[in-house]
């Protein structure tokens, strides 16, 4: 999949001074009349700015910062996959949470847009209700409200080494997606709950102990595309990153 640029003469920071105390969104797709009817419904809870142009969304996420992404999947130019996945790999932008409203409804495109890292999916027409509810509870959340650290997309081979949650001792070699200073991302087969704890190894020298980490965070929780975001209790002795 293609990585989008952004457009340097748009992606700006927003001015600090600006007033607005709700939660802001991006709204990303190119039906001027679902934009429309988003900002409608939503427009008394969160400040809103809108795009139909996939090419200027990373551009616009990085300038208006916002709390959370709408995202249709059917649009000219780079698919609503492809947006996806570079918002959601990039250090600036992966901490945001993205939300699919489509009318695409396959199973096999739900599960495909999780693993590029979506936090939900609505099927168009949208039930506004649940739409406000799953946007509650993502940003009011306490994944949400911790501090993002930036990552960088990094391959890097690691041991695994814990209980599961049925209770059974596991070996696991493990290939990182992005790596923080404190944290990594990867493919997890394991049965594992937010909570988990594990123990690091370099691959390489399985002697290595890198520490103990916390899973924070699972995607696709079940599914062979299962994700889990890792977090050290404390700072690894040795760490690709310091």
């Amino acid at each position: 999949m293609s990585i989008l640029k952004a457009n340097q003469s748009t992606a700006n920071p927003k001015s600090e001074s600006t007033t607005s105390q709700l939660p802001r969104l991006l709204v990303i797709d190119d039906d001027q009349a679902v934009r429309k009817l988003l900002r409608f419904r939503l427009k008394d809870a969160y400040e809103i700015v809108d795009t139909g142009s996939p090419e200027d969304a990373l551009a616009l996420a990085l300038q208006d910062r916002p709390d959370a992404i709408l995202l249709d999947l059917s649009m000219p130019g780079y698919s609503g996959f492809e947006v996806c996945q570079t918002l959601a790999s990039l250090s600036f932008t992966q901490g945001i949470p993205i939300i699919i409203v489509s009318g695409k409804s396959s199973e096999q495109d739900e599960d495909l847009c999780k693993s590029l890292g979506a936090k939900a999916f609505f099927q168009k027409p949208v039930d506004i209700d649940g739409l406000k509810k799953t946007l509650s509870q993502l940003i009011e959340g306490p994944v949400r409200g911790k501090q993002v650290e930036p990552r960088v997309r990094l391959r890097i081979t690691l041991t695994l080494r814990g209980t599961d949650s049925n209770g059974n001792a596991f070996v696991l070699p493990v290939t990182t997606d992005n790596v923080g200073a404190n944290d990594f991302l990867s493919v997890c087969s394991v049965p594992l709950k937010e909570g988990a704890i594990v123990a690091v190894h370099f691959t390489q020298n399985d002697k290595t102990l890198m520490g103990k980490a916390r899973v924070s965070h699972v995607e696709s929780a079940g599914t062979p595309a299962q994700r889990c975001d890792f977090h050290f209790t404390e700072k690894p002795s040795e760490w690709i990153l310091r």
